[in-house]
């Protein structure tokens, strides 16, 4: 079992930045990938970061370099910059336990646990 509790979020700017953080615990094998995904209002999850637990990490193509994803044992966080109006949506961070080497991917059903999701919304 992997317990995932995620922080931050809330409103930013346009232009602006704001970091998410999330936390993985639990009695398994820590060498599992994480990774954030979002979900906007009537649109479908999507993929926006990932890293194993050695340090690859992957993104989602939307952020062009806006975001970046970093890892410290069970804990990853999200740096979010040049918000745009079209990030708003809710942030879940995710594990993937079947995923204990280097590689990771961008597909949600490999990921097996999920947190609760935090709200950001970009807003002038």
């Amino acid at each position: 079992q992997v317990h995932l509790m995620e922080s931050g979020g809330g409103l930013g700017q346009p232009g602006g930045s704001l970091k998410l953080s999330c936390t993985g615990s639990g009695d398994t094998d820590e060498r599992y990938a994480m990774a954030w995904f979002r979900q906007a209002p009537g649109k479908e999850r999507e993929f926006v970061a990932a890293v194993s637990w050695t340090g690859y990490t992957i993104y989602g193509n939307f952020q062009r370099g806006r975001f970046t994803a970093s890892r410290d044992n069970t804990k990853i966080d999200l740096q979010m910059n040049n918000l745009k109006p079209e990030d708003t949506a809710v942030y879940y961070c995710a594990a993937s336990t079947a995923r204990t080497g280097w590689y990771v991917n961008e597909k949600a059903y490999e990921y097996d646990y999920w947190g609760q999701g935090t709200q950001v919304t970009v807003s002038s």
